[in-house]
């Protein structure tokens, strides 16, 4: 007889999928600590034997964690659009995307995701075009990227100011840095790293 109840779904029928936007919600609830194959399956109203079996352990449900988080991080390239340009663009969209991690190392430190990979290639195919190696198109994205996700890292620990100050240049206070000064700083730290490429790949168009 029926009690007008639905039952959660079998733990068989559980797809990876669903395990990951549990996972996912848990993490915007509560942080990455909060999230484990155990307050996973309890969401789902499982046991956790089933999460073993179709994502693995903690550490490859972290990674299913970024990876569904960062997916789709790099902008579009226009075809006319100067390397330079469109490196200082897409910086800024990997910061934004980085912020969905909310800053937690260990979700976005580890330089082998899915989704770097995958943001890298516009940036590569744009460099290429205007002129450069490979092995230098490579060798720029990398600097760019691992700019980009470690001043994602060190900004989220970054302290409001203490006291109302007198101009000065942007993170040049002890005392601290605003919203606007930390976005400020971020696009010159990609200018001078974007800069320093210029000077030091030959044989590429401007």
């Amino acid at each position: 007889m029926s009690t007008g109840r639905t039952a959660p779904p079998p733990a068989f029928a559980l797809e990876a999928d669903e395990i990951v936007t549990a996972a996912v919600d848990i993490f915007h609830e509560s942080g990455l600590d909060a999230v484990s194959m155990r307050s996973v399956s309890s969401r789902l109203g499982v046991s956790p034997v089933p999460l073993y079996s179709r994502i693995g352990n903690k550490d490859a449900l972290v990674d299913a964690i970024a990876d569904r988080l960062l997916t789709g991080l790099a902008p579009p390239a226009a075809d006319d659009e100067p390397w330079t340009d469109y490196a200082a663009r897409w910086a800024r969209g990997l910061r934004t995307g980085l912020r969905t991690a909310r800053g937690d190392s260990r979700l976005i430190l580890p330089p082998r995701r899915t989704a770097y990979v995958e943001a890298s290639r516009p940036l590569v195919d744009a460099l290429r075009r205007d002129g450069f190696p490979t092995d230098a198109a490579v060798q720029a994205c990398r600097l760019l990227m691992w700019a980009t996700v470690g001043f994602a890292v060190v900004e989220t620990g970054a302290e409001p100011p203490t006291r109302r100050r007198s101009r000065v240049r942007p993170g040049g206070d002890a005392g601290g840095l605003d919203a606007h000064e930390i976005d400020a700083l971020f696009d010159l730290h990609i200018r001078y790293v974007i800069e320093g490429i210029v000077r030091d790949v030959p044989g590429r168009r401007r």
